[in-house]
């Protein structure tokens, strides 16, 4: 056992120990972390926080066989800093650096890269699970816990948390090479997305900014490149899909291209407003202080009183759902007519491979996939049943085949939820695992919010 492992090894015992030292009520387990990439409140109930914020080292990597161990804690910035000096990255980084390994395992990671590589979890090799009564399994596609390996995605920590996870990886070159292609119609776009798929880009996804202006970006590695542009400060990523053609990036600044203005949430706070930038300078734009921003918000109901004030009826509406290729123009029509949110990233998403489904989040009707991801606040001049709108997107998403991510807001009822993300596994998973019932159940983590 080489020395990191041998760290990772303790560190692991210690947090078990401590796991199975203290006493937890039914469904009172939860993780004590500073950031969250959730965009659902949690009630707090008096639950019992685990602390494995010292869990976030990198342990091992074997650059032949394509994978590197690290620890659940870390984020995906320290992460990939530590590997692209080395010459390779994660095979699917997602968009915020502050999204965690282990967070990305347990709930539905993606990025430009799933057109090829699936989900976070479909990289994965290994995971190191920490059970809620302080038990550690390794579970592999392979061993006796094949079932808690596929079924840890999008369990959300109920099912326990990931130590250490050996994550597939990709090789890369420095520079990014990206290309911007207008399509002015819904149809024509998809089946753009889904010839590209089958070419040879390292990266692709897109951004729909109105009924006929539709940009399709797709991405390879370089080694050179005769310019490269910079959008960690003055110049807002998102905008140039609209101006430029061609575009050149060092790797990094591609991976967190989308960080830097939170995909273009950041205008809801000012901040791509010329003289904000400046002030806030080029170390404080980035989803941390979004994130924060967004905490104070919902923490001082700020912008619900103005809109009261006002005479306005606001609903959140942050959303991602995964829509089969054929239907996706479909969805984008009922997204226009119905929802109404500009813009909107697309990214496409390979649907599950033989041999291995993962019964939590299945995506097995098709191929391919279209993640739509639209995040935005719909006011009203008149008072609408709650959630009216999050629920139209639910009954579409599941009218066309698809499923909806559970980081933020969902309402299914009790049946709905067991259909669409494998409950009747799940209940196996949960008896086997976590007996006792220490952490939460994931319908109410996720719908009930307790």
């Amino acid at each position: 056992m080489g020395t990191e492992a041998h760290a990772h090894a303790q560190r692991a015992a210690q947090a078990a120990a401590s796991l199975r030292a203290s006493a937890v009520d039914a469904g009172g387990l939860a993780l004590r972390k500073p950031t969250s990439n959730l965009f659902r409140d949690r009630r707090d109930n008096g639950r019992r926080r685990l602390d494995l914020s010292g869990l976030d080292h990198w342990i091992d990597f074997d650059a032949a066989a394509g994978w590197v161990d690290v620890e659940g804690m870390s984020t995906y910035e320290q992460l990939v800093a530590w590997t692209l000096p080395r010459g390779f990255m994660p095979a699917v980084v997602p968009q915020l650096k502050t999204i965690t390994v282990g967070g990305a395992a347990a709930g539905v990671g993606i990025e430009a890269t799933s057109f090829r590589q699936g989900l976070v979890h479909d990289t994965l090799r290994e995971i190191e699970v920490l059970l809620p009564h302080g038990e550690t399994v390794v579970c592999s596609p392979e061993n006796e816990h094949s079932d808690l390996f596929f079924g840890f995605p999008n369990s959300y920590g109920t099912l326990g948390y990931a130590l250490r996870l050996r994550v597939g990886t990709l090789a890369t070159q420095p520079m990014v090479h990206v290309e911007h292609r207008v399509y002015q119609d819904g149809p024509a776009f998809f089946e753009a997305i889904g010839t590209q798929s089958r070419g040879d880009a390292d990266f692709l996804d897109g951004v729909v900014f109105g009924a006929r202006e539709l940009v399709m970006s797709a991405g390879r590695f370089v080694r050179d490149a005769p310019w490269r542009s910079d959008y960690t400060f003055e110049k807002v990523y998102y905008q140039s899909l609209k101006t430029r053609a061609d575009d050149y990036l060092t790797a990094q600044d591609y991976l967190w291209r989308w960080d830097t203005d939170w995909f273009w949430c950041s205008r809801n706070f000012g901040a791509q407003h010329p003289l904000v930038r400046r002030l806030l300078g080029r170390k404080h734009l980035n989803s941390r202080t979004y994130t924060r921003w967004m905490r104070l918000n919902s923490r001082w109901q700020l912008t619900q009183r103005v809109a009261r004030w006002r005479g306005r009826y606001r609903e959140s509406v942050i959303q991602d759902v995964d829509i089969p290729l054929e239907r996706a123009a479909g969805f984008l029509r009922f997204l226009q007519s119905e929802i109404g949110i500009l813009p909107i990233w697309v990214c496409p998403v390979r649907g599950e491979l033989p041999g291995r489904r993962f019964p939590l989040y299945p995506l097995h009707a098709a191929p391919l996939y279209i993640n739509f991801g639209f995040w935005d606040v719909i006011e009203s001049a008149l008072p609408l049943e709650p959630a009216h709108f999050n629920r139209m997107v639910e009954r579409e998403v599941m009218r066309l085949g698809g499923i909806k991510s559970l980081y933020s807001d969902s309402f299914f009822t009790p049946e709905e939820f067991a259909g669409a993300y494998g409950q009747s596994e799940y209940e196996k998973l949960k008896a086997r695992y976590d007996p006792q019932g220490r952490a939460p159940h994931l319908y109410d983590k996720c719908v009930r919010r307790v």
